[in-house]
């Protein structure tokens, strides 16, 4: 998706895509007061209590917190993989929360693209059909699907590698080949599951430049990473522990300048949550950013919700 004007970065010979303004954007998703409980027997687990959540055309949110804290529980619902047991999931102006798997389906193949940590390439496929096999429910023929994924491929730089099998890739190649198999199909929006967890540093961090690059061409991704330096490339952060949101972190930008200290709390704190907040405390980082500071921010001891 193209927002703005097209230029040509003379210096990289590359197409560039102005930044969008996110202030003047609409909202590509937005969830309300939506929960998700798992039920089996007589256990009953809330992975998901009351989010409110709303994310705009062209936004790179990185979502955080530790282990169990319903994260993927959120992704998945965001990707229309599964349903909340209340609350609204607007999407593109329609209520979804609903709909049924058919339905939530057509939405998501037309929509969103994935990138899993663990890379979900099909051994028997080369690199060019695992790429294509996103375009098999689009109607789009043989012969655009083969043309589509070289292009893909010499953006991602892995065209040489079209007639390989994943287990001949290096991790940071399978990598690259999930985010083109993401993008191939154009999706309004990339959902990304640790996408560098099971990547070294280098790999790792040749990922998140090209989600950068993605997002500045219009693609709105949301992350979850336990990374804090991964989660500085995204313009907002949002906190999750135990199944609640507890601040966002906004940013205005990730060049060192402009930076500003914008933090805001979304719950408040309620009686009887003492406990939990005492452990949140030594979970999260607090980042503090001061305005104009060329250095960007810095990480301090402190919670990442205000006291």
């Amino acid at each position: 998706m193209n927002t703005g004007n097209v230029s040509i970065n003379q210096e990289q010979g590359r197409q560039f895509v102005p930044p969008v303004n996110i202030n003047q954007a609409k909202a590509l998703f937005r969830l309300e007061n939506l929960t998700k409980v798992f039920r089996s027997d007589n256990v009953e687990t809330t992975a998901l209590n009351n989010i409110n959540i709303e994310i705009k055309h062209g936004e790179f949110v990185a979502v955080m917190g530790p282990s169990g804290c319903g994260k993927s529980t959120l992704l998945n619902i965001i990707g229309m993989l599964d349903n909340p047991t209340s609350g609204s999931f607007w999407f593109n102006g329609e209520d979804v929360a609903a709909y049924s798997e058919n339905k939530l389906s057509v939405i998501r193949k037309q929509n969103i693209g994935f990138i899993f940590q663990s890379f979900n390439l099909i051994d028997e496929l080369t690199v060019r059909e695992n790429i294509e096999l996103a375009l098999l429910y689009h109607k789009v023929s043989a012969a655009d699907r083969k043309e589509r994924a070289y292009e893909v491929m010499e953006r991602m730089e892995i065209a040489h590698r079209a007639n390989h099998m994943p287990a001949q890739l290096s991790g940071g190649q399978q990598q690259r080949v999930a985010v083109a198999r993401a993008v191939i199909a154009k999706p309004h929006l990339i959902l990304a599951d640790e996408p560098t967890g099971n990547l070294d540093s280098h790999n790792g961090q040749e990922v998140m430049e090209m989600l950068t690059q993605l997002n500045k061409q219009g693609t709105t991704i949301l992350m979850v990473t336990h990374s804090p330096a991964h989660a500085e490339y995204a313009r907002r952060d949002i906190s999750l522990f135990d199944g609640e949101v507890l601040a966002e972190n906004l940013k205005k930008n990730r060049n060192g300048t402009g930076y500003e200290k914008n933090l805001r709390h979304v719950q408040k704190l309620s009686t009887g949550h003492a406990e939990k907040h005492q452990q949140a405390k030594n979970v999260f980082r607090f980042e503090y950013c001061r305005p104009g500071n060329r250095y960007g921010c810095i990480p301090v001891d402190r919670p990442v919700y205000p006291i």
